[in-house]
C-alpha cells in the first residue's frame, strides 16, 4: 500500500510512542508520545478542500502534512472543451472571492494571443473592478480570521462593507458574484448612471472603516499574542518555495506585479506597496490591512481619471457587436452568429499572463492550436504554491497558533482544487 493511501486510512486519533533511548525522561532518554490528528478535510468556508495531517508532541506541532484534492472540479480540462469566450464563466469559479482576477488572467492571455488592443476606458474599468474585488477578498479574510481568534464583531463589520462592494458589482455588472464582466477585448458593459456617485461614497467611507478595524484589533491582546512572533519565515525561504503576494511582502520583499510588471494601465496610478519587517503572522495581517487602503486610492484615481471612449474593442471578429446593430447590419448579424456558435480562432502559440491577485501571482497559461478552443489552459494558483510554506510556518509552534497561521497564510485557500 502506498504511503499516501496508508495515511488516508488514519482517520482517528492514534497515539504513537517513539523511543528516544532509554532511562529517565529528558534528552537522550525516555518516551515521547506523538499524537496524530486529522484537521479536516475542512476549510474556513466548510468546502472540504484541505486536510492537515498533524503530529503533536504535547502542545507543540511536531509535523504537518497538507493533503489536497478533495473537491477537484476539473476546471482546466473543462476549459479545453469550450470556445475561448465561453471559458470565462468557468474559470471565474476557481476562486469565488477573486473571480475578476481569474477572468483577467485568462482574458489577458487570450488578448495577447490575438494581439487585441484593449481600449483605455476598458482598462480603467477593469482596474476599478479588480481593486474592489481585492478589498472584498481581504474583508472576507479579515472577518473570518478574526472570528477564528475570537473577535466576532469583526466578522459582522467586514461583511457589512463586503455587502456594499457586492452591491456595486451588481449595479455595474448585473450580478454580485461570478459576474462574467471581463470579456476578451474589454468589459461587458459601461458603468451605469449613478455608479460613479455610489462608488465615490464607498471610497470616502472605507478608509475610516479600516481605521476602526485596525484600532479594534491592535488593541486586542489575544489577537496580538496569537500573531506576533508566530509563523515566521524569512525572505530566502519564501523565494525558494515560490511564495508570492502578501506572504512575501510581509517578510520585507516588495515584489508586486502591479509595480514590477504593470499591465492594464496600473502604471498610471500612484500607490505604495506595504511591506513587513520580520515576516510573522502580525506582519501578514498588517500588510493586507494596508493593501486595502492602497486599493481605495487606486480605485479612486481610476474613477476620477476615467477616459472617454469604448468599453470594448471594436473588432467584431472578437467582441459581440452591439445589439442595436443586429437589426440594421447583416455583417453584424453574421459576426454575432459566428462568435456565439463557433467563437474566434487565435493563431497558434502559447502565452503566460500573470496578475497580482489578493493571494499573490495568479497566472494563466494558454496554448492555441489555431482552433476555436484552447488546446491547453493551466492556472498558476498562488494558494497552491503558498501552501508549501505552511509546514515550516507551523512546525515547532503551539497547536493554539495553528489556526491563526493558516488564516494568515491564505484567506480561503481558493484555487487548490482546479
Amino acid at each position: 500500500m502506498s504511503e499516501y493511501r496508508r495515511r488516508e486510512q488514519s482517520i482517528t486519533l492514534s497515539p504513537v510512542e517513539e523511543q528516544v533511548g532509554s532511562g529517565a525522561d529528558g534528552p537522550g532518554g525516555g518516551t515521547h508520545e506523538l499524537l496524530t490528528l486529522n484537521f479536516g478535510p475542512h476549510h474556513p468556508a466548510t468546502h472540504g478542500v484541505l486536510r492537515l495531517l498533524v503530529t503533536l508532541q504535547g502542545e507543540t506541532v511536531h509535523d504537518i502534512k497538507p493533503i489536497v484534492g478533495y473537491v477537484h472540479t476539473g476546471i482546466e480540462k473543462t476549459a479545453e472543451d469550450k470556445s475561448y469566450w465561453k471559458v470565462i464563466p468557468v474559470i471565474e469559479r476557481m476562486d469565488y472571492l477573486a473571480y475578476h482576477f481569474n477572468a483577467m488572467a485568462f482574458c489577458g492571455a487570450v488578448e495577447t494571443l490575438l494581439e487585441v488592443e484593449v481600449p483605455r476606458r476598458a482598462q480603467y474599468l477593469r482596474v476599478i473592478q479588480l481593486e474592489l474585488n481585492r478589498i472584498m477578498s481581504h474583508l472576507v479574510w479579515l472577518g473570518t480570521s478574526a472570528l477564528d481568534l475570537g473577535a466576532i464583531s469583526m466578522f459582522w463589520y467586514c461583511f457589512r462593507e463586503r455587502e456594499k462592494i457586492l452591491d456595486l458589482f451588481e449595479m455595474s455588472t448585473g450580478a454580485r458574484m461570478h459576474t462574467r464582466y471581463f470579456q476578451v477585448g474589454g468589459v461587458a458593459e459601461d458603468i451605469p448612471p449613478g455608479f460613479a456617485e455610489k462608488l465615490r461614497g464607498f471610497l470616502k467611507e472605507m478608509p475610516e472603516r479600516l481605521d476602526q478595524y485596525g484600532a479594534l484589533l491592535n488593541r486586542n491582546e489575544i489577537v496580538l499574542q496569537r500573531l506576533r512572533g508566530t509563523g515566521m519565515l524569512d525572505v530566502q525561504t519564501l523565494l525558494a518555495l515560490g511564495v508570492t503576494g502578501p506572504l512575501l511582502r510581509a517578510a520585507g520583499n516588495a515584489w508586486d506585479l502591479r509595480k514590477a510588471d504593470p499591465r492594464g494601465s496600473y502604471d498610471d496610478f500612484d500607490f505604495k506597496i506595504p511591506v513587513g519587517t520580520v515576516g510573522d503572522n502580525y506582519d501578514r495581517f498588517a500588510c493586507r490591512l494596508r493593501e486595502m487602503y492602497e486599493s481605495v486610492k487606486i480605485a479612486g484615481q481610476a474613477l476620477e481619471g476615467l477616459p472617454e471612449g469604448p468599453h470594448i474593442t471594436a473588432d467584431r471578429k472578437v467582441a459581440l457587436p452591439p445589439r442595436h446593430e443586429l437589426a440594421t447590419s447583416m455583417e453584424a448579424l453574421i459576426h454575432h452568429f459566428k462568435l456565439v456558435t463557433e467563437g474566434f480562432r487565435p493563431p497558434p502559440g502559447e502565452v503566460y499572463f500573470p496578475v497580482e491577485s489578493p493571494r499573490g501571482e495568479l497566472g494563466c497559461f494558454v496554448v492555441s492550436d489555431g482552433s476555436s478552443k484552447p488546446a491547453r489552459v493551466h492556472m498558476r494558483d498562488p494558494s497552491f504554491v503558498n501552501l508549501q510554506a505552511f509546514s515550516q510556518m507551523a512546525e515547532g509552534g503551539y497547536i493554539a497558533d495553528l489556526i491563526a497561521t493558516l488564516a494568515m497564510l491564505d484567506p480561503i485557500l481558493g484555487g487548490i482544487d482546479r
